[in-house]
């Protein structure tokens, strides 16, 4: 039986194509709480545990390949949780942003936080400014913090810088195309996300990279972020590696 179990392990792993893999991964680090709930326990342990799997998955996809990953954190509407998780939440940033050396290891991993600055403590914002600048010139694999961050409001963001560039002159309305926008968004130093995977049985974008995410691969599954293992992110992206991405064409 172990010998089976084994077998359809490696089978997983002899799928993968690594000359196929998709260069940007978005992963909505999901269920959580739904972890914590069953085993009895804080939704706040979830959430620690589910830090410990995104330690281990960054390292994995960047052994695999992957160029960047942007993982959802902290959305634009999580203030509206309790106090409690709000804060714990917080807690739990600023001990990973303490951490990061230990974190990363000698990874070559480069950490970025994207979102809104409104609203984070002046602890996490000057923590966050230590980080990105002891990691920029790490290049194997970007690590992008999505935290405070919401896909609506990062469009209104860029919409408003573009338009005050119309106001003062230095844009004339017929410059303004999708470039344009997607220059002026968070994630404007990287690519659009290739593929989008949502562990815990939810099915939907929840406010993540809406722009971005137009002609995203999406992959859904019920494990609960915390149990995510290196061969289910194989999995997703083998599954990946059979779809045929044609962009709106033919």
């Amino acid at each position: 039986m172990f010998g089976i179990f084994k077998k359809k392990q490696e089978d997983v792993f002899e799928q993968l194509d690594t000359n196929n893999l998709p260069v940007h991964i978005g992963i909505i680090m999901d269920g959580n709480g739904r972890w914590a709930k069953k085993r009895g326990l804080p939704r706040s342990a979830g959430h620690t545990m589910g830090a410990k799997v995104l330690e281990q998955i960054t390292r994995d996809a960047g052994h695999l390949g992957i160029k960047y990953l942007t993982v959802y954190a902290f959305s634009t509407e999580n203030w509206s949780r309790p106090a409690e998780e709000v804060k714990a939440l917080m807690k739990l940033m600023v001990e990973y942003l303490d951490d990061y050396r230990r974190l990363i290891g000698d990874e070559d991993i480069c950490v970025r936080i994207i979102g809104s600055k409104e609203g984070l403590s002046e602890e996490i914002l000057e923590k966050i400014k230590i980080v990105e600048d002891a990691t920029k010139n790490n290049s194997a694999i970007t690590l992008n913090i999505a935290l405070n961050y919401g896909g609506r409001d990062e469009i209104v963001k860029s919409v408003k810088k573009i338009a005050e560039g119309v106001k003062d002159g230095s844009i004339s309305v017929d410059e303004i195309d999708e470039k344009m926008i997607s220059d002026n968004l968070y994630t404007n130093y990287m690519p659009d996300p290739d593929f989008i995977i949502r562990p815990s049985g939810e099915q939907r974008l929840s406010n993540f990279l809406l722009w971005q995410s137009a002609y995203s691969e999406f992959w859904y599954s019920d494990i609960n972020w915390p149990d995510f293992t290196k061969k289910d992110l194989i999995r997703a992206i083998v599954d990946y590696q059979k779809r045929n991405r044609r962009f709106g064409g033919v």
